[in-house]
């Protein structure tokens, strides 16, 4: 079948569908962009009272937290669990950077 063929009913629910993927895969990005600021901000507190970049305790925590919320709105934890893992590994490398940068610029 080509999609030529696809009836236009069909097709009109496609585009209709993915639409919408696309409106939340922008949402999705606009909102890791939030975190990373938050996270960005974290780092620089973390650089300047010489803390660890990484903390596994509250990692933990959230990640426990993150499976929760993934069974609550049925979605996979394991692929849940997958993606936190991943971002917090890219906020524990943005922290490192930050560590071994110039200090943070003050806001007054």
């Amino acid at each position: 079948m080509t999609p030529k063929d696809i009836d236009e009913n069909v097709r009109a629910e496609l585009t209709r569908l993915r639409e919408s993927i696309d409106n939340i895969d922008a949402a999705v990005v606009h909102m890791l962009a939030e975190r990373f600021k938050c996270t960005q901000q974290v780092g620089h507190l973390k650089a300047e009272h010489h803390l660890p970049p990484a903390d596994p305790d509250r990692e933990a925590r959230q990640i426990e937290r993150l499976r929760q919320l993934a069974e609550s709105a049925k979605l996979d934890p394991a692929f849940a669990e997958k993606l936190l893992n991943f971002i917090i590994a890219e906020v524990i490398r943005h922290h490192e950077t930050i560590a071994g940068g110039p200090p943070p610029e003050r806001k007054e």
